[in-house]
């Protein structure tokens, strides 16, 4: 027994494995990147600390040390111990370094003019060359200079103005990293963004209509229809309309985009009554929601149809053949007897949509974009557009990962929600017979 044990274990390894890999670390990934800054900015594995004209602006408007920041910005010449070591290196003339040393230690000068201008007049006066070579190793300024650490950085600080006090370390400290750091920012920016509310309305609109119209309300129109024609034309039907499930999606969505281009069918139809022809999937956001919804819907009634006709068959025929002796209407039939057998199939073609329209995300992508003017934005498009792939260059992973956490929250949610409204508990109870 324990033999066959571990060796089922052993043969169920690879598939923890690739649910490990592939389900449970992405969304553990995507709620610890939500609490992050990440985007191509700072990059996904740390960062360095540089004084860039921006980092300078945000010490200037943000902590307000303008003049911490004009020190840092303008160039520098400091003489001090590691600049006349890196002379003595380079084998400049031990007079011309004695001469340093001597007269001009610890000298700082904003002027690179002013500060060779002192350098000829040493008493071993060196060439222009060599003045040149020489002001360029005393150089400190942190202009766009860029330091591994923090300790480094401050240390080039305190180079050029030793005074700087513990609150300017850490502002400088904060502004000149490159890196992401962790934050709950993105959380705040979807609470205060006009967007999310847009984006928001245009999801609970998409997800409710398509829902309701196709994924499950035509599906069952159709099962049921195809439930009463004979069993081989029934079958071709269905085989038909499952073709949009079973065709790649590119294939599919040009098709429609086909139908509905200013060169299309629509227009080349319409134009023999005098209609100008017109991208009729993208002049108005009305005609935009229309395809968005048929083209999304017809994929998923497909399934809706497939699983409530596989219900409807399942229940026996001797309750239909009862209820015709006893002479009930096709529509007494549907309420009395397939409706209350398909509890569980409506449970989970709700469930298992709603979370599928909710990260819907290629039909619509290929079909508007979200467009026209982000009329059709859905927020899976949104996270999308955000972390992968928008018209700016910078890809925020961080605030991409915090929209993808807050819809796994709403689906979860809904999730309970129609699991309340269909009474799972009367459907998993054990029947009265057995009690």
């Amino acid at each position: 027994m324990n033999s066959s044990k571990g060796l089922g274990i052993l043969l169920l390894m690879p598939a923890l494995v690739l649910v490990v890999l592939f389900f449970l670390m992405p969304v553990v990934l995507t709620g610890v990147f939500a609490f992050t800054n990440m985007s191509t900015a700072t990059g996904i594995t740390g960062g360095a600390y540089q004084i860039s004209p921006g980092a300078l602006r945000v010490l200037t408007d943000r902590h307000g040390m303008g003049d911490l920041a004009e020190r840092l910005g303008q160039p520098t010449y400091v003489v001090d111990d590691r600049g006349l070591a890196a002379l003595e290196e380079m084998g400049i003339d031990p007079g011309i370094i004695a001469g340093l040393r001597r007269q001009y230690s610890g000298e700082t000068y904003s002027s690179r003019r002013e500060f060779e201008r002192d350098i000829r007049n040493l008493p071993v006066r060196p060439d222009t060359r060599t003045v040149k070579r020489i002001s360029e190793v005393f150089s400190r300024s942190l202009g766009n200079a860029r330091f591994r650490s923090s300790t480094a950085l401050i240390a080039a600080a305190d180079a050029i103005d030793p005074d700087l006090t513990e609150e300017e370390k850490e502002a400088l400290t904060a502004t000149t990293y490159t890196g992401w750091t962790w934050t709950n920012d993105n959380f705040r920016r979807l609470a205060t963004s006009r967007d999310t509310t847009r984006v928001f309305f245009n999801t609970l609109f998409f997800v409710a209509m398509t829902l309701t119209l196709f994924n499950v309300g035509y599906a069952m129109l159709l099962a049921i229809t195809t439930h009463y024609i004979p069993e081989r034309p029934a079958g071709i039907f269905r085989i038909i309309w499952f073709l949009p499930r079973i065709s790649p999606v590119v294939i599919y969505v040009l098709l429609w985009k086909w139908l509905a281009w200013d060169t299309g069918f629509i227009s080349a139809v319409l134009s023999n009554f005098g209609v100008r022809p017109r991208n009729w999937m993208l002049d108005t956001a009305a005609n935009a929601w229309f395809f968005v919804i048929l083209i999304n819907g017809f994929v998923g009634a497909s399934m809706g149809m497939v699983i409530f006709a596989s219900a409807i068959k399942a229940i026996p025929e001797s309750l239909f053949h009862a209820a015709s002796v006893d002479g009930a209407y096709r529509w007494q039939q549907i309420r009395h007897i397939i409706l209350p057998q398909l509890k569980w199939p409506i449970l989970f073609v709700t469930c298992y949509q709603t979370l599928s329209l909710l990260t819907s995300i290629d039909q619509t992508l290929l079909a508007t974009d979200g467009g026209p003017g982000g009329a059709t934005e859905i927020w899976s498009l949104w996270v999308y557009h955000t972390a992968l792939n928008n018209y700016a260059g910078n890809l925020q992973y961080g605030l991409g990962a915090a929209m993808a956490l807050v819809l796994v929250v709403i689906g979860i949610v809904l999730s309970l929600i129609y699991l309340r409204l269909f009474n799972y508990n009367a459907l998993v109870a054990k029947p009265r017979i057995e009690l």
